[in-house]
């Protein structure tokens, strides 16, 4: 059965499985390139720093959606990024564990999140022309059904955390500096704006305004509690690091620096490696 599944997955993921006879494959995923480089401006004439997402589907032409991350020019030494399927599905995975395991709500994917939709559509389009009692069919659709899991559950996190902290993220919105990616989708901002008005709606109706005049006013920022950014965690390390500052648990305690081996595994505090995790150099687990 793990031997049915490995082989799923890598069918799904690879692409492997053609639906059409004499559909040839489709070409290869180009590799990471700078934006500015020969022949990248022919192919994108309007330059911008994006994440270029190549959405390879069985049976299917291939697919390459440009997604805007900064809204800078190119020129400004950012990057365009080409993944094939299985980078993208692992790019979400990286995604779920990471804002799984993370005690604050995480930069939003909502580059990745969208690619892996608009490919589980295509691939949903191809099934239906697909044989019926074809093996290959019931594979995929195991497949595809992992893929909405890791999905849904992705999303479903970040919403139980936007619940619990909504006015600590909607203060942390507010001060955040104009040249910073905000860590909420537009979906996301509507949603704890509309969370905020009506939870102050709902206690005001309901018991805030039977107090007295000067009891009539909550502090949501002191009521609702922070994220516990001193909390453990379980990392792994993807790429090597140095000199990372560790602050004492105790006063009598000094401070002192580690480093962090590539494919070691640390038990630390989060707000120590925080930055590291927003950056891709430490994976949670």
């Amino acid at each position: 059965m793990l031997g049915v599944r490995k082989e799923a997955r890598d069918l799904h993921l690879q692409g492997l499985a053609r639906w059409d006879r004499g559909v040839p494959p489709p070409p290869p995923a180009l590799p990471l390139q700078r934006a500015g480089w020969k022949g990248w401006g022919d192919e994108f004439p309007r330059r911008v720093a994006a994440v270029s997402v190549s959405c390879e589907v069985p049976g299917s032409e291939r697919m390459t959606e440009v997604l805007d991350l900064h809204g800078q020019d190119s020129d400004g030494g950012s990057e365009e990024v080409v993944l094939t399927p299985a980078e993208l599905i692992e790019r979400l995975e990286q995604a779920w564990m990471n804002e799984k395991f993370a005690p604050e709500l995480l930069e939003s994917k909502s580059e990745i999140v969208e690619c892996v939709m608009e490919q589980l559509e295509h691939m949903e389009e191809n099934l239906r022309r697909a044989k019926r009692g074809d093996l290959k069919v019931s594979i995929h659709r195991m497949e595809m059904e992992r893929i909405r899991y890791v999905l849904s559950s992705y999303l479903r996190c970040r919403l139980m955390k936007i619940e619990k902290f909504f006015p600590h993220i909607l203060e942390k919105e507010k001060a955040r500096p104009s040249e910073e990616p905000s860590i909420l989708s537009p979906e996301e901002f509507v949603f704890v704006k509309e969370y905020m008005d009506h939870t102050e709606t709902h206690l005001k109706n309901v018991a805030l305004k039977h107090m007295p005049p000067n009891l009539q006013k909550v502090d949501l920022l002191r009521a609702v509690p922070k994220p516990d950014l001193d909390s453990y965690v379980f990392l792994r390390v993807k790429e090597r690091q140095e000199n990372i500052l560790v602050e004492p648990e105790a006063d009598e305690q000094r401070d002192y620096v580690i480093d962090l081996e590539e494919g070691s595994q640390h038990l630390i505090r989060y707000k120590t490696i925080a930055p590291l995790v927003a950056s891709g150099a430490v994976q949670l687990i």
